[in-house]
């Protein structure tokens, strides 16, 4: 889960405070046309804080998608929609000693300013994941999304490739370009790479069309993510 834990706490005690004090100011003045301290001026407190509340609700909502809270204040970065790419397996077979080819797949993001999900689409299968989380290190530029999954092939290719858990562990690019690269593993003892591009601010919900399709021969187990 990403949201307030990520956010940079000094920055945000320091930002709150100026707003509070804004607020204050505001009031003071409207109601009584002085900005000096008194114990009258203090029943104004409750007030601040529900409009604090308030902009916090829109800060969580909308504002945190504001290129202008980016890196300051909100570390981690806006990955919503959809991602394509290549997974790309590190099995061999054991008869020919052959690497099966890259796996064209999507992964669709969808993300607030207290959760991510990451779901995963290929032409075999579809995996969902229960935990997604940012690793953020602002001091050493450590950028990444990590997430656990379920992978559940289509019943047609279960007999090679059967329902399976994994991690996934992405380094997170902005510059030059947008994309996600890194590994992932699973409980089947199988690794390998992934490799994304950013498509679209869609999310779209089943593998499109447009891509190459894949197609695994059916006497080789498929070891896909």
């Amino acid at each position: 889960m990403s949201g307030m834990k990520d956010l940079n706490v000094k920055s945000f005690i320091f930002l709150l405070v100026v707003v509070s004090a804004i607020i204050w100011i505001a009031i003071l003045y409207v109601t009584s046309n002085e900005l000096r301290v008194s114990w009258t001026s203090l029943k104004y407190v409750t007030t601040v804080v529900s409009i604090d509340a308030m902009l916090w609700i829109l800060f969580a909502t909308w504002g945190w998608k504001n290129r202008i809270f980016q890196k300051w204040l909100v570390p981690f970065p806006r990955l919503e929609g959809t991602w394509e790419g290549t997974i790309q397996t590190t099995w061999t077979d054991p008869e020919t000693g052959d690497t099966p080819k890259p796996i064209p797949v999507i992964l669709v993001i969808k993300q607030s300013f207290i959760s991510i999900s990451c779901v995963m689409h290929s032409q075999e299968m579809i995996s969902r994941s229960y935990t997604a989380d940012f690793l953020i290190g602002l001091e050493n530029n450590l950028k990444k999304i990590t997430y656990t999954y379920t992978s559940s092939p289509r019943v047609s290719v279960r007999e090679r490739s059967v329902v399976h858990d994994g991690t996934a562990l992405l380094e997170i690019i902005t510059n030059p370009f947008r994309a996600l690269r890194g590994e992932y593993w699973t409980n089947r003892k199988s690794t390998g790479e992934i490799d994304l591009k950013f498509r679209s601010k869609e999310l779209l919900q089943g593998f499109p069309e447009d891509l190459t399709l894949h197609t695994i021969e059916e006497s080789s187990p498929s070891r896909g993510v």
